[in-house]
């Protein structure tokens, strides 16, 4: 009999580098230390995630089962993770059955060939479109760009990036590093038929975004938007939001064009009823969004006459196919880690490098882009948390963000070759091996009082030891550790006396 040999398995493509904004310049510490030095980028988050974090926290107290309605959210994104494939299937089916066409795009760069090809088909050298994490995450805009078709964000705070020449920094409100000045110059400078006079008010802002958007939801024939679910049961896409421009966008075009991520698959119509309460508390802290738009296929006369539907996997495979890992495929992206993350706070969304910033980020961008040794800026997102836990108690599906990071850290160890961190824990692990070993560290621990000096603080550390004295100083070793003191006649004494104490 001839021994087969089958081979292992090829555990599915990450999203590829070069395409799309999953991976940053610089490590997040780098980029962190620049954006600490940024005192107006501080004040603005600070005040916005406080704001948003009091109104969730308000508007999920008035309800006795918001507990059993995250366990429900929780138990529905695992189902889906489960069969996702077989989901996928009946949901390609159900929309093909209803007019829609269907597109399935492995990674960023097929993605914006599909989309650049469907509008080139319909002639327009323009397209209108609603705010979606997706085509942010492949980069559409600069692709369209560079094939000479212009894309408008008809989102407020998506147009004022765009219109800055910035990048969002905030899942929910991408222009929230930004106050209403800094806004008005943007229009001023950028925006085109904007009366000089225009204030700072926000709601001469918002009507001056309101008169130039007008014009394009009247004349543009294309739209390109996310979705924030996709319904296996019934082929039905649906969009949230709140300042109706999602509305224009996905009635009046006569051609619609949606990216979905794979994982925004829910299994039947009635579990939108979980959905629909989680994400609006824990995003805006509103009780609804007040514009909910679902679309299935086409309908003659009505809306867009002709729909496609683009199924982006962009690394998505990967992280599925990680058993621990694949639960950060769980997230509705609600934003509500980031608005109780005392980093995300004080660094903002830039720091992060991707589309996805915050807590949440720093899981999924890996997962979905890799960690490719120890210079990719990837490798140090997981790091870039404190690990307090406030993520997982806000997350409305439950997704244990800290487990997770943990989870990373540890295969982004086992990837990395032997350096300097790996020797301090291997000098680390030696000197804990016996009592010995770890008195004898212990006393050579005692010369770092040479360094300190007399004012009992060591300032300077040499490379890579001067991470730790870069922003604080280190108090000297104590004359005495706890063990010598234990051991001599004084400590001896004093432990007599105590003991003596409580006898009486």
């Amino acid at each position: 009999m001839t021994r087969v040999v089958l081979p292992s398995p090829a555990f599915p493509p990450r999203a590829p580098e070069g395409a799309g904004n999953l991976r940053g310049r610089e490590s997040f510490p780098d980029a962190a230390h620049h954006e600490l030095a940024n005192a107006q980028l501080r004040r603005n988050i600070g005040k916005a995630t406080h704001t948003i974090r009091e109104k969730r926290l308000q508007v999920t107290a008035e309800l006795p089962d918001w507990e059993q309605l995250r366990d429900a959210g929780s138990a529905i994104k695992t189902d889906v993770m489960n069969r996702l494939p077989e989901l996928l299937e009946q949901f390609e089916t159900a929309v093909t059955a209803r007019g829609g066409v269907v597109h399935w795009a492995a990674d960023a760069v097929e993605a914006n060939d599909i989309v650049t090809r469907l509008v080139r088909e319909t002639g327009s050298d323009e397209v209108i479109k609603v705010k979606s994490m997706a085509t942010q995450e492949i980069g559409l805009n600069e692709h369209l760009e560079s094939a000479g078709i212009h894309a408008y964000e008809t989102d407020l705070a998506e147009l004022i990036v765009q219109l800055g020449h910035d990048t969002p920094s905030h899942i929910l409100v991408p222009a929230i590093h930004r106050n209403r000045s800094e806004i008005r110059e943007i229009f001023l400078t950028e925006m085109d038929g904007v009366d000089p006079a225009l204030d700072d008010d926000p709601s001469h802002l918002a009507d001056a975004a309101r008169k130039f958007l007008r014009r394009k939801f009247m004349t543009t024939p294309v739209a390109i938007s996310g979705t924030n679910f996709g319904v296996a049961e019934t082929g039905t896409l649906g969009v949230v939001e709140s300042e109706g421009n999602g509305r224009m966008c996905l009635t009046m075009p006569q051609t619609l064009i949606t990216v979905m991520g794979i994982e925004k698959i829910v299994p039947t119509y009635a579990d939108l009823e979980v959905f629909l309460q989680l994400l609006p508390r824990s995003s805006t802290g509103e009780r609804m969004n007040p514009y909910t738009s679902m679309w299935t296929g086409v309908a003659a006369d009505d809306g867009p006459q002709n729909f496609h539907l683009v199924l982006l996997d962009n690394g998505r495979s990967a992280a599925l196919a990680d058993a621990v890992g694949r639960e950060a495929l769980n997230c509705i992206r609600c934003s509500a880690c980031l608005n109780v993350c005392p980093v995300y706070e004080r660094t903002g969304g830039h720091a992060y490098g991707s589309t996805y910033p915050g807590p949440i980020g720093a899981v999924l961008t890996p997962q979905l882009a890799g960690m490719n040794g120890s210079h990719d800026p990837n490798s140090s997102l997981p790091f870039a948390s404190s690990l307090c836990g406030a993520c997982f108690d806000a997350c409305p599906v439950k997704i244990d963000i800290p487990a997770l990071l943990v989870e990373l850290r540890h295969q982004k160890v086992e990837q990395a070759v032997f350096g300097a961190e790996a020797a301090a824990m291997r000098a680390a692990s030696i000197a804990m091996s016996s009592a010995r070993k770890f008195t004898a560290a212990q006393r050579a621990a005692g010369l770092g009082r040479l360094m300190a000096g007399r004012k009992g603080k060591i300032s300077t550390l040499p490379p890579p030891l001067s991470a730790w004295t870069d922003a604080r100083d280190i108090p000297a070793p104590p004359k005495q550790t706890a063990r010598q003191w234990w051991d001599s006649a004084e400590g001896r004494r004093e432990i007599a006396e105590a003991r003596q104490g409580v006898g009486e």
